[in-house]
């Protein structure tokens, strides 16, 4: 029988695996990596080896990943544990791990597969202008979601793509002036792409979309507790007078704000 390694470079399959392995010292620093790892965190080789793997960790993160540590370091294996790590650029990515300790070299040999796209389409499907109406109907409010198509009806493409559209909205919400150029900036679309995708994808204009978000972020606001008046709620949605947002609030809810405020 051939030798196992003649027939089989495991050294390739190693580089071409899209999740992460990685081998770890009960140190806390990584002792082999694959490509994916550098990939997807933006670090090289030798800047990953360099520095303590907790410090890549987001820093919310770093007290429960280092209590799973210890444990692996006690001889108990790891499976489905997720948690946050931070990229060179400053994005978030999530990751779930099964993780295996070799007490006799003091290492810890660990899979790890990317989740950042399903954790994104969770927190699309609770935040969401297209996914929202049901929770705010068993609030007691009847929104006006006229002409906006329902979750169920995007690909997992488009779900992804307004995730982070919204999650842009929300970062300018409280510019008043918030304009579709600045957004097809930072989405890399011309403003006439960017209008036809937002019209395809949800039904309604850019402008009525971004007013839609603004009212959601209201509702948000005000589930808080923080808040307790119309002009603090106006002023965190992005509206420029409490007037016009009590107005186009009691359109998209039904109801008048001040019965929420009670």
């Amino acid at each position: 029988m051939e030798n196992f390694n003649e027939i089989f470079d495991l050294e390739y399959f190693f580089r071409l695996s899209p999740d992460w392995l990685c081998v770890a010292g009960f140190d806390g620093y990584f002792k082999k990596i694959n490509p994916a790892v550098s990939k997807t965190l933006g670090y090289t080789e030798s800047e990953l080896f360099a520095r303590p793997i907790d410090s890549f960790v987001y820093p919310e993160d770093r007290s429960i990943t280092a209590s799973k540590r210890e444990s692996i370091k006690k001889n108990n294996p790891l499976y489905n544990f997720e948690n946050r790590y931070v990229t060179k650029s400053g994005e978030i990515v999530w990751l779930s791990w099964i993780s295996m300790p070799v007490q006799k070299q003091q290492l810890v040999f660990a899979i790890a597969r990317n989740i950042t796209d399903k954790k994104k389409l969770e927190e699309f499907s609770k935040v969401s202008l297209v996914s929202v109406k049901n929770n705010e109907i068993e609030r007691g409010a009847e929104l006006s979601t006229h002409n906006l198509k329902p979750i169920s009806e995007l690909s997992i493409a488009d779900q992804l793509w307004l995730y982070e559209l919204e999650t842009l909205v929300r970062k300018y919400i409280g510019k008043v002036d918030l304009i579709i150029v600045l957004l097809s900036n930072e989405m890399g679309l011309s403003e006439r792409q960017l209008h036809r995708r937002i019209k395809n994808t949800t039904g309604i204009t850019p402008n009525n979309y971004i007013r839609r978000i603004r009212l959601l972020m209201s509702m948000e606001a005000i589930n808080s507790g923080k808040y307790r008046t119309v002009a603090e709620i106006s002023y965190i949605a992005g509206f420029e007078t409490p007037a016009y947002f009590r107005k186009l609030f009691k359109e998209f809810y039904g109801r008048d704000i001040a019965e929420f405020l009670q």
